[in-house]
């Protein structure tokens, strides 16, 4: 037993039953928090190109204000209306709340630190983040002009006094307050600038050396030109986050117009964080404190920058050698061996797609030949986020202009792209298509297309499972799995979960497919529930499994308690996890990961070994659009897919999954006593589960060129994990 081992059996020394929910599980906010340390730390990473890192440091910024917007909001709202509701880890939502600012804090000053550290190293490759010592005359220059004719027109200066009412500030929106002295006579003025958000963050000062300067700076520097005739004594720079979430009323009448107006009050939800600079006038701060009614937001100084996120502007910036050298996902060769069509090469075999490592661009062809096919009657597609510029919505409506039976399943409730989404509607609607919005009080997650088409044989059904969104942006940085089959089981359920969802009629059964909230969760505790029993009777008994997030307390204790019965259980689990990995007696044989890297994993796994030693041919193996969290198992409407092709299942399993298990360049290991994150070191040579995916073709999407080049298999080392 080592000292590790010592240290908790006297931190665990009674049975799990009589563990505190704190010494049982995570907190899930605070688990979030070390995630978005963990991407936060990517930016310190030496091994990646410069901007690159910028954009990590980027990325935990936006990440940090949605969860601000959301879960902080959330909880704050809980404390405001008296709900006690505790937390699987048994704390208050006062609890929380205090526990998060303390977090917040400490993340925030680390940014700025490393904001610090990357400043030098950018101005040495030509990328300055402008300080007075960048600023010429040539620049001041043309500086001044672009804010004359560029700038000042579009900005709207505000006396704050009691004949003008306090301006509204939008959320996300950016601020500068100005102390003003009337030369004249002396007299104190008090002016508001809000800088609005259709002007770029930062502007990029002409010349070989790519200089930025931040607009809000830009503002505060030439301010004396809004200010005719007065003195500025002092200025400060602030920025707004708001309460974001939309709750929907069950009682909902229309549930268009409901989200038309909701996203209304979105925008001037109650204020959660007030960013300010660190010399902000107190009188200043006291006066937004009272305008913006902050009595339970929270309120952060900085003598850095506000509003971090805001450095994907920089990032921008036209320079391919700082960062990830271009990469062009492959287009599956079984496809191109039937000349592009989609239905004969998914009607010879099952076909799996590993985005981003292969093109989304068959999802998309796969849609646009049943739009054309005039063999195709029927459409049916789930779209939870499509973005901005769909060639799935383009799909969809070239099909039903056709004179095709389309049918969309558009979830209005997907946070953020709910306006995105308002407007596919009408545009689908307007073509013909044949627009369903869902249940009101679940949102429509599981990722489905199901195209009916009429054949020699009679009609078959042709459908594709994903663990992604339809977007084709997020498709190109989001490691997914998208399975296309002609499985009849599969074109049966498929049918039977667009029934449920249009028509609300619940399948008595399925055959293959599990659905939430019906039967997901239950699935999978007698997939768990079966590995225990092998354990027990002396059969190999182990549970691989790569998700986002796991808060599903029914799920934890299902684990602990395969732990407990000699189950080896490995998750790979990016964001959230509040089970506690590697505690004696509860969890001694369970490991949790966690893998940041260049590409973000988001796709769902699950593996069940079956009696048999993983990685086997007889494993249980599921793909899904769920993470095990309450909300997708309880208030989501989900697939579970079993994956029974042998090729594909070879896939998923000894290539996705172990490739994932395997990593040691982008791993961090879960500390089950403290909650915190290591990073994995690895003995000699490490291995990079992107770079393999990025270097070794998949296996049921090569076809025929398996056998002139044969993909390298990969081997469950002992003690790799």
């Amino acid at each position: 037993m080592t000292g590790r081992d010592e240290h908790r059996r006297a931190r665990y020394p009674a049975p799990d039953e009589r563990l505190s929910p704190e010494e049982r599980y995570f907190n899930r906010e605070l688990s979030w928090l070390s995630f978005n340390e963990r991407v936060l730390a990517e930016a310190c990473n030496t091994a990646y190109p410069l901007l690159e890192r910028l954009r990590f440091l980027s990325i935990s910024g936006s990440n940090l204000d949605e969860f601000m917007m959301i879960r902080v909001a959330g909880l704050a709202g809980q404390l405001r209306s008296g709900v006690s509701k505790m937390s699987i880890d048994g704390k208050t939502p006062g609890q929380q709340l205090a526990a998060i600012n303390r977090k917040v804090r400490e993340l925030e000053k680390t940014q700025q630190a490393i904001l610090s550290d990357l400043e030098p190293l950018l101005a040495a490759q030509g990328i300055h983040l402008a300080g007075e010592a960048r600023i010429d005359a040539a620049a001041e220059k043309w500086l001044r002009q672009y804010f004359l004719e560029d700038i000042m027109p579009v900005l709207t200066p505000q006396a704050i006094d009691p004949a003008h009412p306090f301006p509204f500030v939008a959320n996300q929106g950016i601020g500068a307050l100005f102390n003003l002295t009337r030369k004249e006579d002396g007299s104190q003025l008090v002016e508001m600038v809000l800088i609005p958000g259709a002007l770029p963050r930062f502007i990029r000062i002409p010349g070989e050396d790519a200089t930025y300067i931040a607009i809000e700076r830009l503002v505060c520097r030439f301010a004396h030109l809004m200010f005719p005739g007065f003195r500025i004594a002092g200025d400060g720079v602030f920025r707004v986050l708001r309460d974001s979430d939309i709750e929907v009323e069950e009682e909902a009448e229309d549930l268009v117009r409901y989200f038309r107006t909701a996203i209304q009050r979105r925008r001037r939800g109650k204020v959660i964080l007030l960013e300010i600079d660190k010399e902000f006038d107190p009188d200043a701060e006291a006066m937004l404190r009272e305008q913006l009614g902050l009595e339970d937001a929270m309120v952060t100084k900085t003598d850095g920058m506000i509003g971090i996120s805001g450095l994907s502007d920089v990032v921008d910036e036209d320079r391919p050698d700082l960062k990830f050298a271009p990469y062009t996902p492959r287009y599956p060769e079984r496809v191109m061996e039937h000349d592009g069509d989609c239905f004969a090469a998914i009607r010879e075999k099952d076909i799996i797609i590993h985005h981003p490592y292969e093109s989304f661009e068959v999802v998309v062809d796969f849609l646009r030949q049943a739009a054309a096919d005039p063999a195709v009657v029927s459409i049916k597609q789930t779209l939870y986020r499509a973005g901005h510029q769909s060639p799935v919505i383009a799909a969809l409506i070239e099909a039903a202009e056709a004179g095709k039976s389309v049918t969309a399943v558009v979830e209005l409730k997907a946070r953020f792209d709910e306006e995105q989404n308002l407007k596919w509607a009408n545009e689908l609607e307007r073509a013909g298509v044949q627009v369903i919005y869902g249940f009101v009080d679940w949102k429509t997650h599981a990722k489905v297309s199901m195209v009916v088409r009429r054949e020699d044989d009679g009609y078959r059904t042709y459908c594709h499972f994903g663990t992604g969104n339809y977007h084709p942006v997020t498709a190109k940085i989001y490691t997914d799995l998208s399975y296309f089959t002609a499985d009849p089981k599969l074109g049966r359920d498929a049918a039977r979960l667009f029934n449920f969802i249009t028509g609300y009629v619940e399948p008595q059964e399925t055959e293959a497919i599990a659905i939430s909230p019906l039967n997901l969760r239950e699935t999978l505790y007698e997939l768990i529930d079966k590995e225990i029993v092998n354990a027990r009777n002396g059969r190999p008994a182990a549970i691989w499994a790569k998700l986002n997030s796991l808060t599903e307390k029914g799920i934890i204790d299902r684990l602990y308690d395969a732990s407990k019965a000699g189950v080896h259980v490995v998750l790979v689990i990016r964001g959230i996890c509040c089970l506690r990995a590697g505690v004696p007696g509860l969890s001694e044989n369970i490991t949790v990961k966690s893998i940041i890297g260049r590409f973000l994993e988001h796709s769902r796994i699950w593996a069940f070994a079956n009696g048999y030693n993983l990685p086997s041919g007889r494993a249980k193996v599921y793909i899904s659009s769920a993470d095990a969290m309450s909300r997708n198992l309880n208030r989501r409407v989900e697939a579970l897919v079993p994956i029974r092709n042998a090729t594909v299942h070879d896939q998923v399993l000894e290539q996705v999954l172990l490739a994932n298990l395997l990593d040691t360049e982008q791993s961090w290991l879960l500390d089950g006593e403290t909650g915190e994150y290591e990073r994995v070191e690895s003995d000699g040579e490490g291995f990079n589960c992107h770079e393999y995916f990025m270097t070794n073709p998949s296996l049921s999407g090569r076809g025929d060129a398996l056998k002139q080049s044969r993909v390298p298999k990969l081997t469950l080392r002992k003690g790799a994990i």
